[in-house]
């Protein structure tokens, strides 16, 4: 899996409050500077009959993250999830307990972010505000609805998550609406977090008119840099080329595991390029036990494979042989001028292990040494990819020649990264180890052994941070001890 994040352009809290210096509501009071956003719905603090209220305004740039498409460093509509991410800032204040925020989708008028800053007596007045959208220096745009117009109940475009203890960070899935401001279908206004209704309305709790005051997140003009809000892209980049990990057909083990995945990288002068007969289309493999296809192949009918992402290409199947060592052959479904399949590729030798006689190699808890091979001391902003090498900890070879010296490395089917920086520990990509969407850390493995990519820009420039794994074996989690050290510059 990968990630790219994105911060946000703008944000904003507006209210209907009275503030600690005011004898009318601060409905047009701005706070758009301010580095902390607030939400609340507080009871009876006025009078004893009134209601206040504050929520949210961010909007996230999709120029940028349409931009981000384009170049291919995310991937197209369907294969990336986006999720909005806030993060819980701690205060001196009463935290609210046991509440659900919405994320709705703002319906109506470009808004402004505005300049202010105070957001104890609301003295700061301005635009975005509770009534006021924006301003063009001649004319003020009201909202239609005060504070706010936003898409009634919709799984596209309102989103929910609930609050236990009140310090939770926010973090919603909100691909279905980013897409659509992506393609033009809804236009980009931005996001409101506001409690739902029945909590903003004081009824949400088992006492009647209940406050809710005050939950506060970062701002995106907070000096803590991991702590902006920000739209996180997540897609699935793995890939699990078993050609170092190859197996043939048994019976012993269910179809999923008989099944071996192998890839067809097609550089073009060190630039991956897609076949032009084959594009992004259907392309074939047949396996033989000798270099090239005169010794006939051993599976009785071609294996199915298609195109992964620029330039790659990947195949899936079962093959049963006794064969130690096989050689892959990718060719097209069509003939050249002489009636032979057009062949595009010979990989190179894949040697064939045991499901029999692997079973006797059963260790219960694995111990690994491992060691990141091309780490650098620095890195700029860039694409980086870590490659990890991985071996039984304690192995002790039996050698007979200086050939036989060579230590191959071992693959973890699934292993994962976590990135901390180090002057603070704070935590800045954790370890993604659920399933799906959330198993954004899973690494690639090739014949090389594991490694993953990663956009050194999501990172802060002028800090050091550590590199840690966890490798899931035998139905446990297991972190590895050594850890590694990089900074970022750009």
């Amino acid at each position: 899996m990968a990630i790219f994040r994105f911060k946000a352009s703008q944000d904003n809290t507006i209210t209907d409050g009275y503030g600690s210096l005011r004898t009318s509501r601060a409905t047009d009071a701005n706070m758009g500077a301010s580095d902390i956003l607030e939400v609340y719905s507080l009871f009876g603090s006025f009078t004893t009959s009134s209601l206040e209220k504050s929520r949210v305004l961010i909007q996230f740039d999709t120029s940028s993250i349409s931009a981000s498409r384009s170049s291919g460093t995310i991937p197209a509509s369907g294969s990336t999830k986006f999720y909005l991410k806030m993060f819980n800032a701690p205060h001196a204040s009463t935290n609210p307990t046991n509440f659900k925020l919405t994320v709705n989708a703002v319906s109506r008028s470009a808004w402004d972010e505005g300049i202010g800053l105070d957001m104890e007596s609301y003295l700061d007045l301005g635009v975005s505000n509770w009534l006021t959208a924006s301003f063009d220096g001649t004319t003020y745009t009201s909202w239609a609805v005060s504070g706010s117009d936003y898409y009634s109940a919709s799984a596209f475009t309102n989103f929910e998550q609930s609050f236990t203890t009140g310090i939770e960070n926010l973090e919603v899935d909100v691909t279905h609406l980013v897409e659509q401001w992506l393609d033009a279908t809804k236009p980009n206004y931005g996001f409101l977090v506001k409690l739902s209704s029945s909590y903003e309305n004081g009824t949400g709790n088992t006492i009647p008119s209940s406050s809710y005051y005050t939950k506060k997140f970062f701002a995106r003009g907070t000096e803590y840099y991991f702590k902006q809000p920000l739209l996180e892209a997540r897609w699935d980049d793995s890939k699990n080329d078993d050609r170092g990990n190859f197996y043939a057909s048994s019976s012993l083990a269910a179809t999923a595991e008989n099944a071996n995945n192998i890839y067809f990288y097609n550089y073009i002068r060190g630039q991956l390029r897609n076949i032009p007969t084959i594009g992004t289309g259907t392309i074939y493999v047949n396996y033989y036990p000798a270099t090239g296809a005169g010794s006939g192949a051993i599976n009785s009918s071609a294996i199915t494979g298609g195109w992964s992402s620029t330039g790659i290409y990947t195949a899936s199947g079962e093959l049963d042989t006794t064969a130690s060592t096989v050689y892959d052959v990718w060719f097209s479904s069509s003939f050249d001028s002489n009636k032979e399949l057009v062949e595009y590729h010979t990989g190179s030798a894949i040697t064939v292990n045991n499901f029999a006689s692997s079973a006797f190699n059963y260790n219960p808890n694995p111990q690994h040494v491992i060691n990141i091979t091309n780490l650098r001391d620095t890195y700029g902003d860039e694409k980086a990819r870590f490659r990890l090498f991985v071996r039984d900890k304690d192995w002790s070879p039996t050698i007979y020649t200086v050939a036989s010296t060579t230590v191959t490395t071992e693959i973890a089917e699934k292993a994962y990264y976590q990135i901390r920086r180090t002057v603070d520990d704070l935590i800045v990509v954790p370890y993604g180890t659920g399933s799906g969407d959330d198993a954004f850390t899973l690494m690639s493995y090739d014949k090389n052994g594991n490694y993953f990519d990663f956009e050194t820009n999501n990172l802060e420039s002028g800090y050091q941070y550590e590199l840690s794994f966890i490798f899931y074996e035998n139905g446990k989690y297991a972190e590895q001890t050594e850890k590694f050290l990089f900074r970022v510059d750009y």
